[in-house]
């Protein structure tokens, strides 16, 4: 009995040896086979470390080569946790240098990895008193830092980055693939603890820097645009403006303002609002700097002459139903041209009666009023033009005074580029070449051919009465003294949430161009919600004049007579 015991119980022992090595066997199998593929990959990824190695990214210059952008080497302070003994005392030093929260250092020591951020992009004074921390599992590893030396400075044109210098908005949004250029990378073996041996089999290949940007905007320029600006939106107590200066001749933009501004060197402290770049992205009624159109439209289809009298009812017009046109002031018979010199709502919409609504929206989409004037910007909008077929019976009297429209800076400012340069439609630009970082030209913005929209004849017509605007009409606070200039004046209403035009919000403009006949500049100054004037002739006006007068010694503007100018009708 003891020996058959015996014997069943060897058996067992050999069942159960058998037993156990068939599972490793089959678990040999399975490891090998169908997760052998998966373990090389975790031991290739243990045994190997590959690092990417980002370039330099690319350095922005305005058009006299003045650095607007760079990035410049900062430390930033690394760690790692598993060698960190004192937690709790390295947090509150690293903390206390760094100036971070005590907890959010010890948070990220208490990780099970080899590597953790504790703060990047740190002063570079604190890297000495860092280095006592070295021994305890703390480093410092240099980084780029995207850094704008002009502050908020043609902030709404550069944008910002992100701290891995990553395009968030603007031109470093556009232009973020150029400016990164082309990442390297590092392949090297690891030790047991998990640090990176440098030796023969490490294989290296070097990123490629980004390329750089040199714009068209001249930085001298646009310091004094967003001072005026600045001293506009201050005085008459604005939610915000816009300013765009541009070489009517080119497109070429010298100098893109907001207000309110930001600082892109602390993007993150900024709101949305501050950062919209209200150039590009804002709708508004244009009013009456919307006659320009209105006015080459007539000129230019032969419908009216400038010296044709139109009687303009003592300040108030019935239209269409209930709906009465209104003028600042009663003017009662006016030419042509002083309709728009005193800017005169009633006769611009009598006089438009002229022109079929086919016709006049031809001029409006042939201005660029609708679609995206192309600028190098993101989040540029189309703006709203409604096709005649869509137009209500009041349309006609109310669309050729700048309402049931809605445009952008940027596309007044092509408008006025049209009538400055002899009647040329021109396309906005930013970036005038992509260079490598050694100066080789990569690209140069080419420029479209030009399309010829109005006739000398009615260029010539119309630069007479936009002077005669500044001299005698309502944009007088832009007349400067030994220089000659035009412009148009505007005051437009904002819609209320109702579809009612409001009696409190306006937007005020103005736009101009100088000196007159040969002009080298075109700028539009927009301001939002004035207070407690708003009319653009007393509220924007003035801020053009302020630009000019401190541009002309830099321009070089020698005084300009009417001399060819003041032709005979």
């Amino acid at each position: 009995m003891t020996l058959r015991t015996t014997n069943q119980r060897v058996v067992a022992l050999y069942a159960g040896f058998l037993a156990v090595l068939g599972i490793l066997w089959v678990r040999c199998v399975w490891l090998q086979t169908i997760q052998g593929a998966w373990l090389a990959r975790l031991a290739r990824a243990q045994h190997h470390a590959a690092q990417a190695i980002h370039g330099p990214r690319g350095t922005i210059y305005d058009r006299t080569g003045a650095v607007l952008v760079m990035s410049v080497p900062v430390p930033s302070v690394f760690a790692d946790p598993r060698r960190v003994a004192a937690k709790s005392d390295v947090a509150t030093h690293v903390a206390k240098l760094v100036g971070r929260n005590p907890g959010f250092i010890r948070q990220r020591l208490e990780r099970d990895r080899g590597f953790v951020w504790l703060a990047r992009q740190v002063d570079p004074a604190l890297r000495p008193q860092l280095g006592p921390l070295f021994h305890e599992g703390i480093g410092v590893r240099e980084e780029p830092k995207r850094v704008y030396p002009h502050g908020t400075m043609t902030a709404h044109v550069l944008g910002h980055v992100d701290i891995d210098e990553r395009g968030l908005e603007g031109l470093e949004l556009v232009f973020n693939s150029a400016l990164q250029g082309q990442p390297g990378w590092r392949a090297s073996l690891r030790d047991a603890k998990g640090d990176v041996l440098i030796g023969p089999w490490t294989r290296d290949v070097k990123p490629a820097p980004g390329f750089d940007l040199v714009l068209t905007i001249d930085s001298v320029v646009q310091g004094v645009a967003e001072e005026a600006l600045a001293w506009g939106v201050k005085t008459f107590h604005a939610k915000g403006g816009s300013l765009i200066i541009l070489e009517p001749h080119t497109g070429a933009i010298l100098a893109l303002a907001n207000q309110p501004g930001f600082d892109p060197n602390h993007a993150g402290r900024a709101s949305a609002a501050a950062r919209r770049n209200r150039a590009v992205t804002d709708l508004m009624e244009p009013g009456s700097v919307f006659k320009i159109v209105t006015a080459a439209a007539l000129l230019e289809e032969g419908a009216v002459r400038p010296d044709e009298q139109v009687f303009c009812e003592q300040a108030s017009y019935p239209t269409v139903g209930r709906h009465v046109l209104h003028d600042h002031r009663p003017h009662g018979w006016l030419t042509f041209a002083e309709v728009i010199t005193y800017s005169s709502n009633i006769g611009t919409a009598k006089l438009a009666q002229r022109l079929p609504p086919a016709t006049l929206h031809r001029y409006i989409q042939a201005f660029g009023f609708g679609r995206k004037t192309g600028v190098e910007l993101p989040g540029e909008v189309s703006g709203m033009v409604v096709p005649p077929s869509r137009w209500s019976k009041l349309s006609p009297f109310i669309i050729p005074i700048g309402q049931e429209i809605a445009v952008t800076p940027m596309q007044l400012a092509v408008m006025t580029a049209v009538v400055a340069n002899g009647g040329w439609k021109v396309q906005p630009y930013l970036v005038e070449r992509i260079q490598t970082q050694d100066g080789e030209v990569i690209r140069t913005d080419q420029q479209p051919t030009r399309e010829q929209l109005l006739s000398p004849k009615t260029v010539e017509r119309l630069q007479t009465m936009l002077s005669k605007v500044v001299e005698s009409g309502t944009g007088q606070l832009a007349k400067i003294q030994g220089l000659t200039v035009a412009g148009k004046t505007g005051t437009a209403q904002k819609l209320e949430p109702n579809g009612r035009y409001s009696h409190s919000r306006y937007v005020a403009s103005f736009v101009g161009y100088g000196p007159v006949p040969d002009s080298r500049f075109a700028m539009v100054v927009t301001v939002d919600e004035p207070q407690p004037v708003h009319f653009g002739g007393v509220v924007a006006a003035p801020i053009f004049r302020r630009v000019v007068e401190q541009l002309m010694g830099y321009w070089d503007l020698a005084p300009a007579g009417p001399a060819g100018l003041m032709a005979k009708f």
